[in-house]
């Protein structure tokens, strides 16, 4: 199923990109594309659910990626979904969102590359006291294996990644891209002015 929304959604981009991990890849996975049908969002959502722990009882993940198939997961699953953002670096939960000591969490992201980003949400989670359980992906890259949890994903898709110093594209003199959630800045968009209701 996932390897032909990839294909019919072309979500697997070619260039030389900047991965959220910091690391230079010539492949993204633009997941977000795979959830612009809400039917098929539903449908990840439930595969993922049929992969989860059983004794799941809350759905954490990051923003922004892990957000679409966090949610449709925790839908099918029947629990709370909670995500973590950015704050000054570090992954907080926010908007009034809390975790009980003792919950046991099961963390769903879109893409695993490093593992970095589950393994910060587990922190999060674990300081507050729940139990993070696992890792659930819609494709992992090879960061599966790093996340310090039981992980399993839709699909497994290896893809070469570079650390910058190290990158054979940058070596061709391509231009590198930012396509992800924490893209390159941008300058800031000038204010409106507010009026009142």
């Amino acid at each position: 199923m996932i390897e032909s929304l990839l294909r019919e959604r072309r979500a697997l981009l070619s260039g030389h990109f900047l991965l959220s991990s910091g690391l230079h890849s010539g492949q993204y996975v633009q997941c977000a594309r795979l959830f612009e049908n809400s039917r098929d969002g539903e449908r990840i959502g439930a595969a993922l659910a049929r992969l989860a722990p059983p004794a799941a009882q809350v759905v954490v993940s990051p923003a922004l990626g892990g957000i679409l198939p966090g949610y449709e997961t925790a839908r099918a699953l029947g629990t709370p979904f909670l995500f973590t953002e950015r704050s000054g670096g570090e992954m907080e939960l926010r908007r009034e969102f809390r975790v009980e000591p003792g919950q046991k969490a099961l963390i769903v992201e879109d893409v695993l590359t490093t593992g970095r980003s589950t393994r910060e949400v587990a922190e999060t989670v674990s300081l507050r006291g729940a139990v993070p359980i696992g890792v659930l992906s819609v494709i992992d890259r090879g960061g599966g294996k790093d996340t310090g949890l039981p992980a399993r994903s839709l699909l497994s898709l290896p893809l070469e990644t570079f650390a910058p110093e190290n990158c054979p594209l940058c070596a061709r003199g391509l231009p590198l891209e930012k396509p992800g959630s924490r893209a390159m800045s941008a300058p800031p968009r000038p204010r409106e002015k507010e009026t009142e209701c």
